[in-house]
């Protein structure tokens, strides 16, 4: 049987409420690329020279190479009004818009090995890439495979 009497409210003591930081999502706070310490300082050396503060490395994707996509870097005098401007390590780096897409927390590196010493790049959107190390795919687009040349 269901008792049908009504119940009173019992009054309740507000209990004290503590601000909580908003929570955000860790691709809104990771860099779009970042460099490390061993690519910073080779970038360093190669601009040593350099009188123009805004010279930087430009790093950009294009559709090639045997798993579709390729990185290229070089060095750039100044941004254009499309590019994204990261400094990273004190080092001035330019993304062009449609490669930011391609290049989310990725990090660049310099290795100086036996086999020879280079930038790599290291990025979380590849799922796979080519034995060269030079080409990449990402989940979304597979890109254009083709030949792969160093």
């Amino acid at each position: 049987m269901i008792d049908s009497q009504p119940t009173t409210p019992q009054p309740t003591t507000p209990q004290p409420t503590t601000p909580q930081p908003e929570r955000l999502s860790e691709s809104a706070t990771a860099p779009l690329v970042v460099l490390s310490e061993n690519a910073a300082e080779k970038l360093r050396e190669l601009t040593a020279a350099e009188s123009d503060p805004r010279v930087g490395l430009r790093v950009y994707v294009y559709s090639g190479g045997c798993s579709g996509f390729r990185y290229g870097m070089m060095l750039e005098d100044q941004p254009t009004a499309e590019d994204v401007t990261i400094e990273t390590n004190g080092i001035k780096v330019y993304v062009d818009q449609n490669s930011t897409q391609y290049l989310g927390g990725a990090e660049i590196d310099y290795l100086d090995t036996l086999m020879g010493a280079g930038f790599t790049v290291n990025n979380p959107n590849a799922v796979s890439g080519c034995g060269c190390g030079s080409s990449f795919r990402t989940a979304e687009s597979s890109g254009s495979p083709g030949a792969c040349h160093h």
